[in-house]
């Protein structure tokens, strides 16, 4: 009996002593702080190394002095803090490709997009439950008006290249709920309160909780043209083309870039269809063209030049909008150099000339990812804030919120 007593005591203390180690081990972690020394240090020094010209526009004196202020105040910022003013050093690079990315930090977004069209924040995307409020305008955020809420939020986002980028990438972190939280913009972590309204003026104000991950139960406004259908199951759902009812021309849809190869079998496809139908007229559509391998997007260029039932002259329009960006842009520029191309609609998101080719490097204890530019590319004769368009084209509100893409209209008028 005895020594059943004892086995049991020894079983609770072994068990007592494991518990204690246990919290001890989940404490220590729950402790842990982020060696951010070093990580600035790597930052600064990788920079410095890496990118193929830091200081082209923030000189290295003003660039250091705001790195001083952090590194020498570590031990009174929070983290949050901390990458809030690394996001703002790393604007003052002003290149869109040298940036701190959030990708491998724990963030959460509010079930909602807004888009800038008619000087207002208009939800163009919202989770299904709250579909009521889709086509309405954003104008406050925990009743912070959103004039100060973008205003703030400009100047952290990242991978902004000029005032036009900088309008895009204010609207993708207006929903990132860790930002709008260190910026003192709401009150909790991941819940706030957003007011809109619609189009009657009539003001509604929902509390959303920000998500992990992005849900698949979203309503969204799209905009297209009647002439125009997308191809049942096309290849590549960012590249594909389209016959232009009642007119001799087609619309090629030009999102994203597939592998060199596939590239060379779709713009073989292209040119073949416009020989079979002796099509005059071609529109690319970069609009919502992020990037990617520029050299791929010289290969449908170099595809297109073989059809010779284009009226090169006065046939081949590119559309552009703030969001083209990257690779896009080049493939614009080289498109008006190659193609002899009219730009229709907004100024680009990134210049034609400046700093491009994004690498990257992860600091090694915050896991924060940085990118910069490897790069130099010039491709036009001056340097400007994104290529502006030929013919300068907006959205209008009007026609978006009933799903009609205008300024795709507009280019078609001129081919009937």
């Amino acid at each position: 009996m005895n020594s059943q007593i004892n086995s049991y005591k020894k079983h609770i203390v072994y068990t007592f002593l494991l518990l204690i180690s246990t919290l001890n081990v989940l404490f220590a972690q729950a402790s842990k702080k982020i060696d951010w020394k070093k990580d600035l240090e790597v930052y600064k020094v990788s920079l410095e190394q890496k990118h193929i010209n830091l200081y082209h526009s923030v000189t290295k004196e003003e660039f250091l002095e705001e790195w001083n202020s952090i590194y020498n105040n570590l031990n009174s910022l929070s983290d949050a803090e901390i990458i809030l003013k690394l996001m703002r050093l790393t604007r003052r690079v002003q290149d869109g490709h040298t940036s701190v990315s959030l990708r491998n930090m724990s963030t959460h977004r509010y079930p909602f997009e807004v888009e800038y069209i008619s000087n207002k924040w208009h939800i163009v995307k919202i989770s299904k439950e709250h579909k009521s409020v889709l086509n309405s305008s954003l104008i406050a955020i925990d009743d912070v008006p959103i004039k100060e809420v973008s205003t703030k939020v400009s100047k952290v986002a990242q991978f902004v290249e000029n005032k036009y980028s900088q309008v895009v990438r204010t609207g993708s972190y207006m929903n990132i709920s860790e930002v709008l939280h260190a910026l003192n913009i709401t009150n909790k972590k991941q819940e706030a309160t957003f007011t809109f309204i619609d189009a009657s003026n009539k003001k509604t104000k929902i509390t959303l909780n920000a998500l992990e991950a992005d849900a698949s139960n979203f309503v969204h406004q799209t905009i297209g043209v009647p002439e125009i259908t997308k191809p049942n199951n096309p290849k590549f759902p960012y590249l594909w083309f389209a016959p232009i009812k009642n007119t001799q021309a087609i619309y090629i849809h030009f999102e994203s870039y597939p592998p060199f190869t596939a590239m060379q079998n779709f713009g073989e496809t292209v040119v073949n269809y416009i020989s079979q139908h002796q099509i005059k007229n071609v529109i690319i559509d970069m609009r919502n063209n992020g990037g990617g391998d520029l050299y791929v997007g010289t290969i449908l260029a170099y595809a297109l030049n073989l059809a010779d039932s284009v009226d090169w002259e006065n046939g081949v329009f590119v559309l552009t909008s703030n969001k083209t960006f990257s690779a896009g842009t080049s493939n614009t520029a080289l498109f008006q150099q190659l193609l002899n191309a009219k730009v229709v609609g907004q100024p680009t998101g990134s210049n034609p000339t400046g700093y491009q080719d994004m690498d990257e490097f992860t600091l090694p204890n915050s896991k924060l990812i940085i990118t910069y530019s490897k790069r130099k590319f010039n491709l036009s004769n001056t340097v400007t804030q994104g290529i502006q368009p030929d013919v300068q084209l907006n959205y209008n509100w009007n026609d978006y919120r009933e799903g009609k893409d205008n300024i795709l209209q507009w280019v078609i008028k001129q081919l009937k």
